[in-house]
């Protein structure tokens, strides 16, 4: 994540969905997103130059020839027979997902909404064969990141995994998983916008997911193809479908061609932390201190963030943030509710100085200066 001067967000209020096991189905679920940094869809602007868009991950399109439909479909096709092993299908008591090989040993990288609360696995490899058991290593619920390992890693084809960074929009992806249990499954579409800041519908057990620098994408995703792969086309990994986009006023259907991806970068990073320590070290998300909940006016809409508790000598607590007070803005954004805080902090680095308007439980308001921390990858 990079500094605070260069995150002004744009909130843009959309419902999201996630796309993971096929079980919950995964749709009438409401979050939100915010636009940071973000591109505007459009079409693949490399198609008409020499070098197939995205091959290279971020590479600038080269003069040429332009790229014929042949051409075109036979990277395609190349790209699937590489990747494509490398998918596999994550059975749980609830439903089904999918998940990425990550090494040789048997790791696996997926959503933490696939895995639920189960410890033991089902994992089919998309070449077919009876499923493998597996185990969980350790989850990351604040991204929605888990790592599980196979028992038996024999034959296991890891994939290659890209920079995200290095993206651009209209970019062609690809997205592979097991969308509605259909196994080995892609689908097309573009980068259609980078930098966006997606929260998660919470599932009453714990905070919400909040996915900072998520992908948008036109290709389709699924009840299912959480946890699997997008990728470019020069087979590399640059992110892990997650979420798709609702349209609240189709009744919740889901909305065609926009879906979300947690960035390969964040994936690779918590994925390495949960293989080499056993568990989430570093976060790498900002923290005021606190614990909080949303607070409804008398109108029955949501006010402002209620401050529970404060974390002794944290960075709230020092700047004389206390118990009973409500935050209503941090940075001069409206923080209504906890997830409008999530989303405002998830872009924001500990170290950061954060302006926190608040209202004293007596009425009164003020404004204090928060350095933020770290915060803890269990909350």
């Amino acid at each position: 994540m990079g500094g605070s001067t260069s995150r002004a967000a744009l909130l843009a209020a959309v419902a999201v969905a996630l796309a993971g096991c096929g079980g919950d189905g995964g749709t009438g679920l409401t979050g939100s997103v915010s636009d940071s940094v973000s591109g505007s869809a459009g079409g693949p602007p490399a198609a008409t130059t020499g070098r197939l868009p995205g091959s290279p991950t971020g590479a600038p399109p080269g003069p040429g020839a332009p790229v014929s439909p042949q051409s075109l479909q036979a990277a395609y096709e190349q790209v699937i027979a590489k990747v494509l092993p490398s998918i596999v299908q994550i059975t749980t008591g609830e439903g089904l997902g999918s998940g990425v090989v990550y090494d040789a040993a048997g790791h696996i990288v997926t959503n933490a909404h696939v895995v639920g609360r189960a410890r033991r696995f089902q994992v089919t490899l998309a070449s077919g064969g009876p499923p493998r058991p597996a185990r969980l290593i350790s989850t990351f619920e604040l991204g929605d990141l888990a790592v599980i390992k196979v028992d038996d890693p024999r034959g296991l084809r890891p994939a290659a995994f890209g920079a995200s960074s290095r993206l651009r929009v209209g970019q062609f992806v690809l997205a592979m998983g097991n969308p509605l249990g259909l196994s080995g499954s892609v689908t097309d579409g573009i980068v259609s916008a980078l930098g966006r800041t997606v929260t998660e519908p919470a599932d009453g057990e714990g905070p919400a997911a909040t996915i900072t620098n998520a992908i948008q994408t036109s290709a389709a995703i699924n009840p299912g193809n959480s946890g699997g792969a997008l990728v470019d086309l020069a087979g590399k990994v640059i992110g892990i479908p997650t979420l798709t986009a609702v349209n609240p006023e189709l009744g919740g259907g889901q909305a065609a061609g926009i879906g979300f991806a947690i960035p390969s970068d964040t994936a690779v990073d918590i994925t390495r932390q949960i293989i080499e320590k056993g568990r989430v070290v570093n976060t790498r998300r900002a923290a005021l201190g606190v614990t909080v909940q949303t607070v409804i006016g008398s109108d029955g809409l949501p006010v402002g963030t209620g401050v529970v508790r404060v974390t002794p000598g944290g960075g709230a607590a020092k700047a004389g943030v206390k118990a009973g007070d409500l935050i209503v803005s941090v940075n001069g954004t409206a923080t209504p509710t906890t997830q409008a805080l999530s989303e405002v902090l998830a872009d924001l680095d500990p170290g950061d100085r954060a302006r926190v308007e608040l209202r004293r439980s007596n009425g009164s308001t003020a404004t204090v200066t928060v350095t933020l921390s770290e915060l803890p990858s269990g909350g």
